[in-house]
C-alpha cells in the first residue's frame, strides 16, 4: 500500500495499467472488461465490485492474494468501468449474475471463493441462491444484504427519479467527489477519487446511472431470497465492514452479528474508522483478511 502526503492511501496500480492487464471478452451479448491475476493453478476466488466504480477498486488487495497463492479473477459487470454501458437499458442484478455465470464459463471456472462489495454483494447473493455449492467461501464488504437497512444517500434517490436523466447529465468531478466523501470513513487520496470518477464517466458512463440505480427497486423484490440464500450458506463466512459507512455500516453488522453467528468478522473500527470502501481506506488490513480467509491451507 502506498500512501499520499496527508496519510490517505492510494491505489496500489494505476487505472491505465489495471486495464492493460485485462481484456473485454463478449458475454451474453455484450463486451466486458475481465483480468486474472496469480497463478493458472492457483485457488480460483472472484471479486465483485460496487456502485457507481469498478473493477479497479480491488487493485489496492489484489497483489496479497496473489501472493497467497489465489487465481483471481476480477471483472467490470455491465454499465460500469471498461465494460459495454448500453443505453437506453434495463439494466438487472440477475442479468448480472448470468454474465458472471458466462465469464465463468469462457474462463474454464468451476468452484470459486466469492468476495463481493456493495452492488456486488446482490449479484453475490443472486449467485448463491442460484447454486450455493458452487461457492466454496463467501466474503463480504459493506453492501445491502438486508435491503430495509440500505439507506441511500440523497443523490441516488434523486438519480433514480423523474429528475435523473438531468441529474445524471449535469453529474461532474467535483459532485461525485463531494458524495464520495459522505460515505468514506478514512481519507482517500485525491488521485484514487480522480481514477473512481474515470471509471464512472468513461464509455459515456454518467449517463447510465440512474437506470443502474435500479438495483435499489431489485433488491426489494429478491430480498427474501437473497436472504434466506445468505443465511442459509453452509460454507465459510467472512465479513470485512467498515462501521463507518452510513449507507451500510454498523446499523448493518449489528444484525448480521444477530443472524450469522458463525461468521467471521473484521471490523474496521481503529480511529478514523472505515466507511463504506472497506478495500480502498483500508487495504492492508482488508488484503490480510482476505488472504488468509481464502488461502490455501500449506
Amino acid at each position: 500500500m502506498r500512501l499520499e502526503d496527508d496519510g490517505a492511501p492510494v491505489m496500489a496500480a494505476d487505472r491505465a495499467s489495471w486495464l492493460a492487464g485485462g481484456e473485454r471478452l463478449e458475454l451474453g451479448g455484450h463486451r466486458l472488461f475481465v483480468r486474472q491475476d496469480g497463478p493458472e493453478g492457483g485457488v480460483p476466488v472472484t471479486l465483485l465490485h460496487g456502485f457507481p466504480t469498478s473493477s479497479h477498486d480491488w487493485a489496492p488487495v489484489v497483489p496479497a492474494l496473489v501472493a497467497a497463492g489465489l487465481r483471481v479473477t476480477t471483472l467490470d459487470l455491465l454499465g460500469f468501468g471498461e465494460s459495454d454501458k448500453p443505453h437506453p437499458h434495463a439494466y438487472r442484478l440477475v442479468e448480472q449474475a448470468d454474465l458472471v455465470e458466462a465469464a465463468w464459463s469462457r474462463l474454464g471456472i468451476g468452484a470459486t471463493a466469492l468476495v463481493a462489495h456493495d452492488y456486488g454483494v446482490s449479484v453475490a447473493q443472486e449467485l448463491l441462491a442460484r447454486d450455493a455449492e458452487r461457492i466454496t467461501h463467501a466474503a463480504w464488504l459493506n453492501g445491502g444484504i438486508y435491503p430495509e437497512l440500505h439507506r441511500p444517500l440523497a443523490i441516488q434517490r434523486l438519480l433514480r427519479g423523474p429528475l435523473g436523466p438531468l441529474l445524471a447529465r449535469l453529474a461532474r468531478e467535483s459532485t461525485f467527489t463531494a458524495s464520495m466523501r459522505r460515505i468514506l470513513g478514512r481519507p482517500v487520496g485525491a488521485p484514487a477519487l480522480h481514477e473512481m470518477w474515470e471509471s464512472v464517466r468513461s464509455r459515456d458512463g454518467a449517463r447510465v446511472q440512474p437506470a443502474l440505480l435500479g438495483y435499489i427497486d431489485e433488491r426489494r423484490e429478491h430480498g427474501a431470497r437473497w436472504v434466506a440464500a445468505i443465511e442459509a450458506y453452509a460454507g465459510p463466512l467472512l465479513f470485512a465492514w467498515g462501521p463507518a459507512d452510513p449507507v451500510s455500516g454498523a446499523h448493518v453488522l449489528e444484525r448480521l452479528r444477530e443472524r450469522l453467528p458463525r461468521a467471521s468478522f473484521v471490523v474496521l473500527d481503529a480511529a478514523p474508522p472505515v466507511g463504506h470502501y472497506p478495500q480502498v481506506e483500508d487495504p492492508a488490513t482488508v488484503a490480510a483478511a482476505l488472504a488468509g480467509f481464502l488461502a490455501p491451507p500449506a
